[in-house]
């Protein structure tokens, strides 16, 4: 592996490529450059004093993935417990990469990026951080830019302005922003929102807390089943390797995942019935599902939040959990009064109502001195921009694992990044070609795919769409795992230093057309 960095002064660090974020993400594509460009110089900068992104950031009780570690852990390094896992045990699983593969050499801790700049002149990206340490300016300079800094805002959750929040007098916390000192024995816990984080933190605190309550403005869909893996743990019986069985069982979730997505559009009713039953397995025949546990969208339009061995169903039959679907009018001094005029008091609630969305870390970006808005731009299979050079952002799936595609674009960034070693090339744009003068430009993602509320709220801040499969982030895994490894590098929506290479000639093109 080359050289971490190279000083060119005492506050300037020159590299070939900067990785943004020490997440699963960062850490994923850190060891793709190693293994496939070794050539290459990097640095993570990271502004936390750790690794982990989303794992770290998260510390409400009961914090677990909500994907199987089989997808959602990386494809180079087996996944050994159960599929879904918590926090802690994620951690460990990324700090055992990081060490293994002397990752850490690269990662300057407590480093928050102020600017990021392009130069035309110097196909240079310059990158500007502070040391939050010392409070020290430092400037890094790279070819390639990797945005692997995620797409929420770790220090600022979303918390609708609620009416009367002065009024009340217990302990008001967004889940984000969850203390683990705070101790909730004994206590009335009230948590606002329906979705993974709630599914999450209310079977931890059931049997500690006085009671639970669950308020939600529309219900979730939920996925029950046990925390295993039926067919690893009948390859690992039979004394299959651990590469083996990771490489087969991922192969296998991934078969399954696909036809449930498709039959989410096709037969979404009868797949709610197989969720309805699944429940049923846990707490009985008799549930019942309305009003608290019937969705208004269809299953997949928003994230299915898993529940292993059915937790939150068995908390609300063993009245742990009380359940109520309405809107919020008003804190009171003691609680909350929905607007059907119920009164629910409570001496702790939890805010569990989403992200605010980030687009590129909030950083400010320029390109030859013109702000980047990037809601102007046209996105490249939702990675890469027209009008910013050399930068990829890694945005993975909401219906498969997010690392999925945290490998896949480490072997995308790595074959470009020697493609244009390859031809000499030191600048690579995207850029709509002939054939898309007539195409429509589109919001970033279809309201009838995809649709959380922390994406709709700022979906006219992202970049845009059309409508051809070169021009948007599709969503779906199984599509891109055969269309993104058989990309032409030479297709005519690249540029190589303002020209393209298509047909085998070359055709001088505005860099930023």
């Amino acid at each position: 592996m080359a050289n971490a960095a190279e000083q060119l002064g005492s506050e300037t660090t020159h590299v070939d490529v900067v990785i943004v974020g020490a997440g699963i993400s960062g850490v994923g594509s850190a060891y793709h450059l190693q293994q496939q460009c070794p050539d290459k110089s990097y640095v993570i900068l990271e502004m936390k004093d750790t690794f982990g992104g989303t794992w770290e950031t998260h510390k409400y009780p009961g914090v677990r993935s909500d994907s199987d570690l089989y997808t959602f852990g990386y494809r180079f390094k087996p996944w050994v417990g159960a599929p879904i896992a918590s926090a802690e045990e994620i951690l460990k699983y990324m700090g055992e990469v990081i060490e293994e593969n002397q990752i850490d050499e690269h990662i300057r801790y407590g480093h928050r990026i102020t600017a990021c700049s392009w130069s035309s002149t110097d196909n240079l990206w310059t990158v500007t951080a502070t040391r939050l340490a010392d409070n020290t300016e430092l400037t890094f300079t790279c070819n390639f830019l990797w945005m692997c800094q995620g797409y929420y805002d770790h220090e600022d959750p979303y918390t609708p302005d609620w009416p009367g929040m002065d009024q009340y007098k217990g302990l008001f916390v967004h889940a984000q922003l969850w203390d683990p000192k705070i101790d909730y024995a004994g206590k009335k816990v009230l948590v606002i929102g329906s979705g993974a984080t709630a599914a999450t933190v209310i079977p931890a605190m059931t049997d500690t807390a006085e009671h639970v309550t669950m308020l939600q403005r529309s219900p979730t869909y939920f996925m029950c089943s046990e925390n295993r893996n039926e067919l690893a743990d009948r390859l690992r019986e039979i004394g299959i390797d651990e590469p083996t069985v990771h490489r087969v069982v991922r192969a296998q979730i991934t078969h399954d995942q696909d036809l449930m997505t498709k039959r989410c559009q096709s037969e979404p009713d009868a797949v709610f019935e197989e969720l309805k039953e699944m429940v049923r397995h846990y707490v009985g025949q008799d549930f019942e599902f309305e009003p608290h546990f019937t969705p208004k969208y269809r299953v997949w339009q928003q994230r299915l939040a898993f529940c292993p061995e059915g937790d939150i169903f068995k908390a609300a039959v063993d009245g742990k959990l009380s359940v109520v679907t309405d809107t919020l009018e008003t804190f009171t001094e003691n609680g909350v009064r929905t607007a059907s005029g119920e009164e629910i008091e409570a001496d702790i609630i939890i805010a569990a109502t989403g992200f605010k969305l980030s687009v590129m870390g909030e950083i400010p970006f320029q390109v030859d001195g013109q702000a980047v808005d990037w809601h102007d731009t046209v996105n490249y299979r939702g990675m890469m921009f027209t009008g910013v050079p050399n930068l990829v952002w890694v945005f993975g799936y909401f219906r498969a694992s997010w690392t999925l595609r945290v490998d896949m674009l480490g072997d995308f960034v790595c074959n470009l990044l020697n493609h244009m070693d390859a031809i000499g090339a030191r600048r690579v744009d995207v850029a709509l070609r002939d054939e898309d003068t007539d195409m429509p430009i589109l919001p970033w993602i279809e309201e009838d795919n995809f649709n959380p509320n922390y994406l709709m709220r700022d979906i006219d801040r992202l970049p845009q769409r059309g409508d051809k499969p070169e021009w948007r982030h599709n969503q779906d895994y199984w599509s891109e795992r055969d269309e993104i490894p058989a990309t032409d590098l030479d297709a005519p929506e690249f540029l190589y230093d303002g020209q393209r290479r298509s047909g085998g000639g070359v055709e001088q093109q505005a860099a930023n057309a």
